[in-house]
């Protein structure tokens, strides 16, 4: 099976240091360096599908942009790649958002996907208007899935359930394809949500041996409801010629962190609510160093960064054989990103996806092989 590569498009700004943001935490100010204009995300979604990436995800939250809007846009600047399309399902009804999944996909081509966010952080949500805990969230999230997916499947949904109420929902048009869902979150509610409703089932990047448990505790979830999903990670990398490069750069990342913002950034991610984020803040314990956790796996991005944390860091050879090493686990799917987003684009298609398809692990969607 040929490896699946996704790209992701900055919609809180770019910059060549590391934009921070996400569960709760403020975007830095290296987000103004570069805005995340329609043009400048268009560019990278452009340089994504030339290099042979499927999709690229655009992240949720109070801290950037719309990803449906944004995407919507972009989207008319590109003939190919699909758009991973991060959402609250607590801020849409779920008839709705079956309606905008159907729409998005006729006036694409059927290039969406849909990363279902449940939200791990309640002070944001209930900036938003939903007061659910998490636990709740959670619950929410499995009753709005259950009712997209039978809207998709052009059934007629009446349910009356402990958070979602609807009566004789039905779409006129159905989406062609209908839209894999992909999702999330590393707590025993996250689980069971994934193993019955989603399509690929998303870590962020955690060494080998703890990613390795979290696959084995959701196929065990999944078999329990009859289903087999896929796996996906969330990394950054930073790829270049030779290992000793690609260090310096990050060395040159680590170098333009401000020690009161790391400091500030990460008392407030201590205080998040996700499970997930404490994984990824326990791999550093805030400190800047000792940050290689794993060979060529580097934490250093979240120290200034909510979410995913950790960077694929090294030669071409070297961060297609830790790839190789997550494949070998059960990961088909890699969502990447890297500072700049257009620059390391390139670094990665350019250098690390031809030795991947030297291997016989890759195929570029649209090239003989």
């Amino acid at each position: 099976m040929s490896l699946t590569f996704h790209w992701f498009l900055p919609t809180n700004g770019d910059s060549r240091h590391v934009v921070g943001g996400g569960h709760g935490t403020p975007v830095t100010s290296a987000g103004g360096d570069r805005p995340p204009s329609v043009g400048y995300l268009s560019q990278i979604a452009r340089a994504a599908e030339h290099l042979g990436f499927e999709g690229a995800l655009t992240p949720t939250g109070a801290w950037c942009e719309d990803a449906w809007l944004t995407t919507a846009m972009v989207s008319q600047h590109t003939e190919r790649l699909k758009f991973l399309v991060a959402f609250r399902p607590g801020f849409l009804s779920p008839t709705f958002a079956a309606q905008m999944a159907s729409t998005y996909q006729r006036q694409t081509g059927g290039r969406l996907m849909l990363n279902v966010v449940t939200g791990g952080e309640s002070q944001e949500q209930r900036g938003y208007g939903d007061f659910l805990d998490k636990e709740a969230r959670y619950a929410r999230t499995g009753e709005f899935l259950g009712i997209v997916r039978d809207l998709w499947d052009g059934k007629t949904v009446d349910l009356a359930g402990e958070h979602l109420h609807v009566e004789g929902a039905k779409l006129a048009r159905l989406p062609d394809p209908i839209p894999q869902v992909y999702f999330g979150g590393s707590s025993p509610a996250a689980g069971q949500v994934a193993a019955r409703h989603s399509d690929v089932y998303l870590t962020w990047g955690e060494p080998p041996a703890q990613v390795a448990q979290k696959i084995a505790w959701i196929r065990s979830l999944a078999a329990g409801q009859g289903r087999t999903i896929r796996f996906g990670i969330r990394l950054h990398v930073i790829t270049r010629d030779t290992a000793e490069q690609a260090w310096a750069e990050a060395r040159r990342l680590l170098d333009g962190f401000d020690p009161e913002t790391v400091r500030s950034i990460q008392s407030g991610l201590g205080r998040s609510e996700s499970e997930g984020q404490q994984r990824m803040l326990a791999l550093h314990g805030g400190s800047l160093d000792n940050l290689e956790i794993y060979p060529n796996l580097w934490a250093g991005v979240g120290l200034v960064r909510g979410g995913a944390g950790t960077a694929l860091v090294g030669s071409h050879a070297e961060v297609a054989e830790r790839i190789a090493e997550y494949h070998r686990l059960g990961v088909d799917e890699f969502i990447l990103s890297g500072y700049p987003h257009l620059e390391e684009a390139y670094w990665f298609g350019e250098g690390v996806l031809p030795v991947l398809r030297k291997q016989g692990l890759w195929a570029h969607p649209t090239r003989p092989r």
